[in-house]
């Protein structure tokens, strides 16, 4: 039975933008739902023109609007607000008086605040620097950053000129740093001097010269001193223009002149993981973002004026271009750079109390830390202004979702969310109507036609399949860099079902329209050929406080499939015939029999993705002999050695 954790009051539902929004279209389109989501979501998508055009009047989009679409029977030639003009910059400058807009964080406890009328000052100094050294429309900009307030400005600087903003984390070894840059042709990077990660200071620029080499397009480098610290020193490097931020920002500024660009002007590069193959360039659009980050934010997350929001990101990940967005809501950002527990296992949570959050994000994975750490988050914080908690990045299990509401906070929406790099937006995320139930997403998208297909192609309820989107939405990518025909952008989301996008996760919508997601289905175990989750196992191990971190696969074994748990427990424990006898049972009795692992082996570490994801077809390749396309997408590669000729799989 599905367990009630939460659900609006009807006053809060009325107060709802949401609410708001129903009533908008009703004097237009004669639509009457009266807060039933399901009403509004069915009309959502069987007006997807209609209801796209309404999001942009009720946002208050600034730019120039044709109601002109571009129908057409191949999925990713489907055009929305064709010969529309806007400037996506300007919708996030929404404001230019002295309150705050964005405030910045380090792990040691460093904060800087910067007003929207400061961040227009600085973007517009910048606008002139990237004039002056040629750089304009369509030329790629590369930024190799912390997430600090200098980023969110040279992005703003960037997008208001219509160059194409790309960027990698410091986590991003160089390597991993040149297989993504290098295919794109950047004219500039832009990069910070150092960063902190756990009380340890790690030299970016030291890293310059060898990008360089490698980056021949790169003719310019803008250098940033990470917040509250002095310039690291740089020589100069022969044939390169080397610029320091600092200088820049003491020349006087501008008003800031708009150029509006198309509806589908290329935004942003964003790259796929990576983790079976080369990074795919993902080139997103900056209209259909626009509108998809402004109808997620202000109708699924209920972000007003003057809110203030959290999201646990870097500058590698798509969640980072999510939260800058909120801007354009005239909420205030708040960045967070470093270790998220240093020193202090609540510390976001300390940070959330202290800047009034009101909307916090953060990953699954954390959460789960969080539970396992049994850290009750309320007896020590108020988080009076908390509304909404959001949890991406891969599964929240149920016993996460209890955790939040017993040990955080019972009055607060929280909203699992999913969807990607690849629309860097949601399929699936809150709404203020629906009720959170354990363990569940709570629906589809507004206009994001979402399903879970049977392997030919049949829509399925209360039963486990491939999630799938059935009609065109706004932010589907524009294109992949260096994709001839699209060959590779139709290879990824169109190969399975004819003109349906296969997103690659392994789902079940259940009969009252929220969601389960049991992980990426390429890493879906199939023994005895039953079609099994991964989450379905995770979620019961997580449990077993004695385990930190898991990861499962499926080895090829004797023409079938065998189940291969690791585990890494934290010390001082080790793995006994009697913590692996008790495992077992737990699984087979809260999972099944099928789900019961034949192997389970201790593990030291498991490697995961720059964004913390972990790789589970990195382990089972190794285990069985292939080759690793694209190690330089791990954050920790090293620790694949361990899972080689393991005696224990020899059996």
């Amino acid at each position: 039975m599905n367990k009630k954790l939460w659900e609006a009051s009807l006053s809060i539902k009325k107060k709802s933008n949401l609410y708001k929004f129903e009533k908008f279209i009703s004097k237009k389109f004669n639509f009457k739902s009266n807060k039933n989501y399901k009403k509004l979501f069915n009309w959502s998508v069987k007006n997807l023109d209609s209801f796209w055009s309404s999001v942009w009047d009720y946002t208050n989009v600034k730019g120039r609007k044709v109601e002109k679409f571009k129908h057409s029977k191949e999925f990713i030639k489907n055009k929305f607000f064709v010969n529309s003009k806007l400037n996506f910059a300007e919708n996030l400058l929404s404001k230019k008086d002295n309150t705050k807009a964005v405030t910045f964080i380090s792990e040691n406890g460093y904060r800087e605040v910067r007003s929207w009328k400061k961040l227009n000052h600085n973007t517009s100094k910048l606008i002139n620097f990237f004039n002056k050294n040629k750089i304009s429309k369509k030329d790629r900009i590369a930024a190799y950053m912390t997430n600090q307030i200098e980023t969110v400005e040279c992005f703003l600087a960037a997008s208001t000129i219509g160059a194409i903003w790309s960027s990698c984390s410091p986590d991003f070894g160089t390597q991993g740093l040149i297989e993504r840059f290098s295919q794109i042709k950047p004219k500039i990077l832009i990069i910070t001097d150092r960063y902190y990660y756990n009380g340890k200071e790690i030299n970016i620029l030291a890293r310059l010269p060898l990008i360089l080499n490698k980056i021949k397009s790169i003719k310019t480098v803008l250098i940033v001193n990470y917040p509250g610290k002095k310039y690291l020193k740089q020589k100069r490097i022969k044939g390169t223009k080397i610029h320091n931020l600092n200088k820049i920002y003491e020349i006087k500024y501008n008003e800031i002149k708009f150029k509006k660009f198309d509806f589908d002007h290329e935004l942003a590069i964003l790259y796929s993981s990576g983790t079976t193959g080369k990074p795919k360039c993902i080139c997103h659009r900056s209209g259909g973002v626009l509108l998809q980050h402004l109808k997620e934010h202000q109708l699924h997350c209920e972000v007003k004026p003057g809110d203030n929001v959290f999201y646990f990101t870097t500058c590698g990940w798509m969640m980072w271009n999510w939260l800058l967005t909120f801007l354009a809501s005239s909420a205030s950002i708040v960045l967070f750079d470093g270790f998220p527990m240093y020193k202090k296992d609540d510390l976001l949570f300390k940070i959330a109390d202290k800047e009034k959050i009101t909307l916090f994000g953060v990953s699954a994975k954390y959460i789960d830390q969080l539970r396992k750490l049994n850290i009750k988050i309320n007896l020590k914080y108020k988080l009076k202004k908390l509304k909404t908690i959001c949890s991406t990045g891969s599964p929240l299990s149920g016993d996460s979702f209890q955790y939040v509401y017993d040990n955080i906070k019972k009055n607060v929406h929280l909203a699992s969310i999913a969807g990607g790099t690849d629309l860097v937006s949601c399929f699936v995320l809150g709404n203020i109507y629906s009720p959170v139930y354990k363990g569940q997403i709570q629906n589809n998208g507004l206009g994001m036609n979402t399903d879970v297909f049977s392997d030919r192609g049949k829509s399925l309820i209360n039963k486990k399949g491939e999630l799938v989107c059935k009609t065109p939405f706004p932010s589907m990518p524009k294109l992949f860099w260096n994709d001839k025909n699209n060959k590779k952008y139709k290879n990824a989301y169109f190969k399975k079902f004819k003109n349906i996008w296969h997103h690659g996760d392994y789902a079940e919508r259940k009969k009252n329209g929220g969601y389960i997601i049991y992980g990426r289905s390429d890493a879906t175990l199939n023994p005895g050929g039953v079609r099994l989750g991964t989450a379905e196992i995770y979620s019961v191990v997580e449990k077993f406080k004695n385990v930190k971190e898991s990861i499962v696969i499926g080895q090829s074994w004797d023409n079938d499939v065998r189940i291969v748990l690791f585990l890494v427990l934290n010390k001082p424990n080790t793995l006994d015939d009697y913590f692996i006898n008790k495992l077992k049972k737990t699984i087979r009795s809260e999972a099944s029999p099928r789900h019961v692992p034949a192997k389970i082996i201790q593990v030291s570490d498991i490697p995961r993705t720059k964004n913390g994801k972990i790789v589970e077809l990195a382990v089972k390749n190794v285990i069985e002999g292939n080759k690793i396309k694209n190690i330089e997408a791990l954050a920790n590669p090293n620790v694949l050695k361990q899972f080689k000729n393991l005696k224990q799989l020899e059996t």
